[in-house]
């Protein structure tokens, strides 16, 4: 019998730090999953209700960041990423939300390796220009994983700006191959990561259904098709082709 993981549940393990798997983590952490005596226990089930099932198997992400430790917001600041927060954030789920967080994941694991990442250790480069097309949203959801911030961002505490996260997002880098960069501000380690999407494609009964759901001409039970086939191609993007190269490509990059 095949006792080897499948490349999801190898993206799934929680292994940022060398002790072991988030679970571990979590023990060794002392860790809860409520609040204490006589709280209402918030599971990921229970918060999620409602979003689909494949949400919870798409790849997490733990990380540090030493801001949270600084101020008590979680213990040791550890915390952990989960796609359904990138669809709360973006308030939808689709192939850019799916796109944007895999992209960022695969660049963190390029430039960290198993060691645990570092929020708002990191800057965010983005090839495109803010108002361009979806560069806005891809940059909302890294930003969300990394801390990096643009100019607008917390600016740090006390005179030496600890913990800064302004200017650590930069719109504009043109001289990228790929749609986002990602620099390690401690080694200066820099990698870019290109997404295509085409691995993944529409079926052909979207083609029908997309254009009467745009323009309002849909009915309800249309409307309906049309979300599961929107939501299946995430799917296959975030569970299915999580860990495929083709569709997520990283590649070193040098920055001056």
């Amino acid at each position: 019998m095949n006792t080897e993981p499948s490349v999801q549940a190898q993206l799934r393990r929680r292994d940022w730090i060398k002790t072991g798997t988030g679970l571990l983590v979590v023990a060794a952490l002392g860790l809860q999953a409520c609040g204490g005596a006589g709280s209402t226990e918030m599971t990921t089930e229970t918060r999620d209700q409602g979003m689909p099932a494949f949400y919870a198997q798409a790849p997490s992400l733990i990380l540090r960041d030493p801001l949270a430790q600084f101020l008590g917001a979680a213990q040791d600041g550890v915390m952990e990423y989960r796609y359904a927060d990138a669809v709360r954030l973006a308030g939808h789920s689709c192939p850019t939300v799916a796109g944007a967080w895999l992209m960022t994941l695969h660049g963190l694991r390029a430039l960290y390796g198993s060691e645990m990442p570092v929020r708002g250790e990191v800057e965010v480069l983005m090839r495109d220009a803010r108002d361009s097309g979806v560069t806005g949203v891809i940059a909302s959801v890294a930003q969300l994983i990394t801390g990096a911030a643009p100019e607008t961002g917390f600016q740090g505490i006390g005179s030496a700006h600890r913990f800064a996260r302004n200017n650590l997002l930069v719109f504009g880098a043109g001289s990228l191959q790929g749609v986002l960069g990602l620099r390690r501000k401690d080694t200066g380690q820099a990698v870019q990561v290109r997404l295509d999407g085409s691995v993944v494609p529409w079926p052909d009964e979207m083609k029908a259904l997309m254009p009467k759901a745009i323009s309002g001409q849909a009915s309800a039970a249309e409307l309906a098709r049309f979300g599961a086939l929107w939501q299946d191609r995430v799917r296959k993007m975030v569970v299915e082709h999580a860990a495929d190269t083709a569709m997520v490509q990283v590649s070193d990059l040098n920055v001056a």
